[in-house]
């Protein structure tokens, strides 16, 4: 008599037929339509797609977390046996923590600034009762601990703006943790940390799962961290899924065109370097520059002075891009504002149309000012909210001199040369996507006709297929012009692609500095071969490039 086999364990989340409608107004109906899955324990779903592709409000809606203006039409959601979707609101916040615990993308707007650490986890065990007050001190210590952060005893009374980014994030997971919960939702949890901590964010999060047998929903944009962790793949675009599957089936033989467009947009690691103009005339020479902050207070008994950029030197050429990479705290950031001049180096010299304006006086520098412009890391943040476009193009022309009619003529040319049309000279900043943001503050940097442009992590917010057009046009803009850039970053794939010599940052100090070819494929400096071991699914990367 043969053996009956085992009866598949039964899921422990259990999405049907989800749809969620948008307010009136909106560019389409639903949030999400129609999205059926399920996640079962020990297993890792990894929920990807771009911006607007419903993957958060699906996370939201499973946490029973929508805000008012989003209803759901349709579906069920069920978390073991209970429907939430008909359960009262305070069995809702008897399953959250419990059952399902959700970790967000930005641990610094999660968590409470007047709060101490262990206060916020101490909160998560207050919230559900029969926690008795010493069980709970010592069970916050313990998942301080859990999570790999240092000295516990002592980081539990530290307030958040005292930690890094991936310590916050470590103490958002222990507090997702706090309650032993069976499924694990993690929105985009790496999203804006470096590469190094990234890897020990998704080692912490693979390795916790594994020993708590826990089912994970992990949203992501990031095709290589669902290289690295996913079991089961689900790809999402305007609120629909197009594909779903194993993880090793959808990354190695998409069968949607759009998870297809996805993959091809992935900026991938280049064997060789990209072709390089005519050695130009050099437009920018750095030569020793040092910066060295000196802080009010520090934790952990650390010094009182940083040296964030220490006796760095490096030369861009015109039509040339140098990549400075590194994680943050390198001190990638403040040698670009240094060579900006918004702020005021404490040694070396910075060489700019033959002088050195590194000791010249701002009245001085301002007249030189609008050949060196800068596109900022957030596009949202960087735009004037209750300007239109048009006079955010304008106004620092005005400034200078140039007449509005001659202003407004070259600002609908740029809105038409980075791929926007001339109707959006007269719209606000909040009527554009992310990445037509940032086509909006390339176009200001141009503006000037600079000859020198620094590019503060310009791509590190938008979604892969934005970024690819993004890094596409400043290729053309550099060929069309010849202007010289600096592109600041911390991925390692971007600079790879984009950039002819690279600079890698450690500690204030540039440690390496070289053509893309070797650093990446030949690093020299133990600081460099850790970054690149820890970029995200680097095999796969291998595999389908």
């Amino acid at each position: 008599m043969s053996a009956t086999p085992p009866r598949p364990s039964a899921p422990l989340l259990s999405v049907s037929g989800l749809t969620v409608a948008l307010p009136r107004g909106m560019d389409r109906r639903h949030a999400v339509t129609d999205v059926s899955f399920e996640l079962k324990a020990g297993e890792i779903l990894c929920i990807i797609g771009e911006s607007g592709s419903g993957k958060s409000v699906t996370a939201n809606a499973v946490m029973g977390l929508l805000p008012p203006t989003l209803a759901i039409e349709a579906g069920t959601i069920r978390l073991k046996e209970t429907d939430i979707l008909a359960a009262p609101a305070r069995e809702l916040r008897s399953l959250r923590g419990r059952i399902v615990s959700i970790v967000f993308q930005d641990p610094l707007s999660a968590l409470n600034p007047l709060m101490t650490i262990g206060d916020q986890v101490d909160e998560v065990l207050r919230a559900h009762p029969g926690h008795a007050p010493k069980d709970r001190a010592a069970r916050v210590l313990e998942l301080l601990e859990e999570v790999g952060l240092p000295e516990p005893a002592t980081l539990r009374h530290q307030y958040p703006f005292r930690l890094s980014g991936g310590q916050r994030q470590r103490v958002m997971i222990a507090m997702a943790l706090a309650l032993d919960p069976e499924i694990l939702i993690a929105d985009e949890p790496t999203t804006a940390l470096d590469v190094t901590t990234q890897a020990q964010i998704l080692d912490l999060i693979a390795r916790l799962q594994r020993r708590k047998t826990m089912g994970v929903m992990f949203i992501t944009h990031d095709f290589g961290v669902v290289a690295d962790i996913a079991d089961r793949v689900i790809v999402m675009e305007k609120g629909a899924m197009v594909e779903e599957g194993p993880a090793a089936t959808v990354l190695q033989a998409p069968s949607h065109p759009y998870t297809r467009r996805l993959i091809a947009a992935v900026p991938r690691m280049r064997a060789g370097d990209r072709p390089a103009p005519p050695e130009g005339p050099k437009v920018l020479e750095v030569r020793h520059l040092a910066k060295t902050y000196r802080l009010a207070g520090a934790p952990f008994g650390r010094g009182r002075e940083v040296k964030a950029v220490d006796d760095v030197s490096f030369t861009v050429r015109k039509g040339r891009t140098v990549g400075i990479v590194g994680e943050s705290g390198s001190g990638k950031s403040t040698l670009g504002r240094l060579v900006m001049k918004l702020l005021d180096a404490d040694g070396g010299e910075i060489h700019f149309d033959g002088r050195d304006v590194a000791a010249m006086p701002e009245a001085e520098f301002r007249r030189l000012r609008p050949h060196v412009q800068m596109i900022f890391q957030d596009p949202f943040a960087s735009l004037n909210p209750r300007m239109t476009i048009g006079r955010i193009l304008t106004a620092g022309p005005a400034a200078h001199g140039v007449s509005m009619a001659e202003a407004r003529r070259k600002a609908e040319d740029l809105l038409r040369r980075v791929g926007l049309d001339a109707g959006a000279y007269d719209r606000f900043p909040h009527e554009f996507s992310g990445g037509q943001r940032q086509r909006v503050g390339i176009a200001r940097a141009l503006m000037f006709d600079p000859v020198l442009i620094v590019a503060d992590e310009a791509v590190s917010a938008l979604d892969v297929s934005i970024q690819a057009q993004i890094l596409d046009l400043l290729e053309g803009i550099q060929r069309e012009t010849g202007v010289a850039m600096i592109f600041i970053t911390h991925d390692l794939r971007v600079a790879s692609r984009l950039c002819d010599e690279v600079g890698v940052m450690h500690r204030g100090r540039m440690v390496e500095y070289g053509p893309p070819s070797r650093i990446f494929h030949a690093p020299e400096h133990d600081y460099t071969k850790r970054l690149i071991a820890a970029i995200p699914g680097t095999d796969w990367d291998t595999a389908v490039a």
